[in-house]
């Protein structure tokens, strides 16, 4: 509902009833009063209405200011804080209790916000402050790890595991001793440390499972396999040269070049193992 427009239309209502009843047509008393009854019934009840939505609303309103200055009162509490961690977390909260606690009036609330927003700023910047200096300090430590992280970059892809594994121990003691980096470079250069870090435990990842005595058996056993397979074939060969069966040599001579071919790799993987 528009209180205002529809109270105002209301009005020149009642202002064309009076003219009506100056200048308009005489109708008899009765039905004038039956419908100065209804008319008039029409505008109470709107005003009555009209009351009640308007008191609901200064409840409303004065609830919301009460919750908002006991904000107001906690956020100018906590704007000299240098506990930056737990404090930010806190006018977190405050800002979503601030959201569900409604309106006050337009000229309450708007004066309670710039105090709220005042004590934020104040500590927010104070934050900022303590950690550019913080930054500045750390962006020396920031230039030792990119040079390491070269250092580090450097040993990939790997050739020489062994040698890669004590280079890349010798970067991460360094990185430890070299401390703190800026907030904002933390993430970059910590994901390109990783990398590397990933790369060698993989290359040692599959160095290990070549070189598992299971596997290494397993390879070997099967080559033996093959080798007694590929003998009894070639006898059977024989067999079927000395037959003249030739659909019968053909399909031996696949047979022993396809496990002639399984034997190398076979083979291979077992040398493999061996490292």
């Amino acid at each position: 509902m528009q209180w205002r427009p529809a109270g105002e239309e209301l009005r020149a209502l009642l202002d064309r009833w009076k003219d009506a009843q100056r200048s308009g047509p005489r109708i008899d008393r009765p039905t004038e009063e039956s419908l100065w009854k209804r008319f008039s019934h029409a505008r109470t009840a709107f005003d009555r209405e009209r009351r009640h939505f308007f008191a609901d609303l200064e409840q409303r309103n004065s609830a919301a200011k009460v919750e908002k200055e006991k904000l107001v009162s906690e956020a100018e509490a906590l704007s000299d804080s240098t506990d930056w961690g737990y404090t930010a977390g806190a006018y977190r909260d405050l800002m979503t209790r601030w959201k569900a606690a409604g309106r006050a009036s337009r000229k309450d609330d708007d004066a309670l916000w710039a105090r709220f927003r005042a004590a934020q700023d104040r500590f927010f910047q104070a934050r900022d402050a303590e950690n550019a200096v913080i930054d500045a300090e750390y962006g020396e430590n920031l230039k030792v790890k990119e040079v390491l992280l070269e250092e580090a970059e450097a040993l990939l892809p790997v050739k020489d595991l062994n040698k890669a594994k004590a280079g890349l121990r010798s970067v991460q003691e360094r990185w430890e001793e070299a401390g703190k980096v800026p907030r904002g470079d933390i993430q970059r250069i910590e994901a390109r440390l990783r990398a590397v870090e990933t790369a060698i435990r993989d290359a040692d990842q599959a160095q290990w499972k070549r070189t598992n005595p299971e596997t290494r058996a397993r390879a070997e056993g099967a080559a033996a396999q093959l080798e007694s397979a590929i003998a009894g074939l070639e006898a059977d060969l024989a067999e079927a040269q000395t037959k003249g069966d030739k659909r019968k040599v053909s399909e031996l001579e696949a047979a022993v070049a396809a496990r002639r071919s399984w034997l190398e790799q076979v083979v291979k993987a077992a040398e493999d193992s061996r490292g």
